[in-house]
């Protein structure tokens, strides 16, 4: 006999997170199912992966990943990505008067 150590969520609460996956990048998908996971406990990977229709193993990936946030380098946290390489095009472009 197994033991289950998580608590479950109700329907309704399983619906939602559900639903709001659904709506979010790859990416996001697994970070958030990492965070959910984790927040279970014991059994939360296997919980959740079933939940959200998910493989564990992309729990694990977003766990690794939200572990090493703060390095991430896709995280632009300034706000401009792109603006520099936007400005040198415009002034790289012969003017037209």
């Amino acid at each position: 006999m197994a033991i289950d150590f998580i608590r479950r969520l109700d329907q309704e609460t399983e619906q939602k997170l559900r639903g709001f996956y659904a709506t979010l990048s790859e990416k996001d998908q697994r970070r958030f199912a990492a965070i959910e996971a984790t927040q279970l406990g014991h059994g939360g990977i296997k919980y959740v992966a079933q939940l959200l229709r998910c493989s564990t193993r992309t729990i694990e990936r977003g766990i690794a990943e939200l572990d090493d946030l703060p390095n991430d380098p896709a995280e632009d946290v300034s706000g401009d990505r792109g603006r520099s390489e936007k400005r040198s095009l415009r002034t790289r472009q012969p003017s037209r008067i």
